[in-house]
């Protein structure tokens, strides 16, 4: 029987990528979106991939789809924490709002969408967590010093976490994309991309999401099974952590 994967912020831009990519590897999939219902019919009826929504900011709504997704498909294998928002600004100009925002959805929700996957993959000693990241957790960015925070803490989520797994046969692991050709990015001045951005990349162009999605299918495979608590950067040699 397949496994099941649950990917979060999984029907637009790279969290699309990841569901395609982990169905056409054989994997049972459900996206989790938030608020898009446009974009999430759309893909649904482009993958056949079936679609949840609920906030992973919302822990009893993380509980309470998880059990849908479970009761639909089976047990959750492989749980992808992808999904992520930005509320940026220069710190003296930030807000608490701005701040809980993204550290509620970014950092929390990696707990809530993890927490209640956890023990049972503890009791079938088999069981993926992939969360991701961003070269700005890692080098941190002006402007940036929620989403930083965050997603730093998801790296430390992940390190800790990954201890605690190894003996029950549960990876824990990070991804660190840099600039991606998401719609996110598509939004940047293409001046701004052009003279700032791309200068920065040694490769000398941005990442496509397909090249997230296929470090993520071969972390949730058996073959990355020797591969726990680690950071995969993939920027281009924009940072060499």
């Amino acid at each position: 029987m397949a496994r099941v994967a649950l990917v979060t912020g999984g029907t637009r831009g790279i969290g699309a990528a990841i569901s395609r990519a982990l169905k056409e590897a054989g994997y049972q999939v459900a996206a989790n979106y938030a608020g898009n219902d446009e974009a999430a019919a759309k893909f649904k009826a482009e993958t056949g991939i079936p679609v949840y929504k609920w906030s992973v900011a919302d822990h009893e709504a993380c509980a309470a789809g998880i059990k849908e997704v479970e009761a639909d498909l089976g047990p959750v294998d492989v749980l992808v924490n992808n999904a992520g928002i930005t509320r940026d600004g220069m710190f003296h100009k930030m807000t608490l709002q701005q701040w809980r925002e993204v550290i509620d959805t970014n950092l929390t929700g990696v707990f809530n969408m993890t927490h209640p996957v956890w023990n049972g993959m503890r009791e079938r000693k088999f069981g993926r967590v992939i969360t991701i990241s961003s070269i700005n957790g890692q080098k941190g960015q002006a402007g940036q010093v929620n989403y930083s925070a965050a997603k730093a803490g998801d790296i430390g989520f992940t390190k800790a976490l990954a201890q605690e797994g190894a003996r029950a046969g549960i990876t824990v692991n990070a991804i660190c994309p840099g600039y991606i050709g998401t719609e996110m990015v598509a939004a940047i001045d293409p001046e701004v991309l052009k003279t700032r951005i791309l200068p920065q990349i040694p490769v000398g162009r941005l990442g496509e999401p397909e090249e997230i999605a296929r470090a993520v299918v071969f972390l949730a495979s058996d073959e990355g099974g020797f591969i726990t608590g680690s950071t995969l950067t993939i920027n281009g040699g924009q940072y060499v952590a």
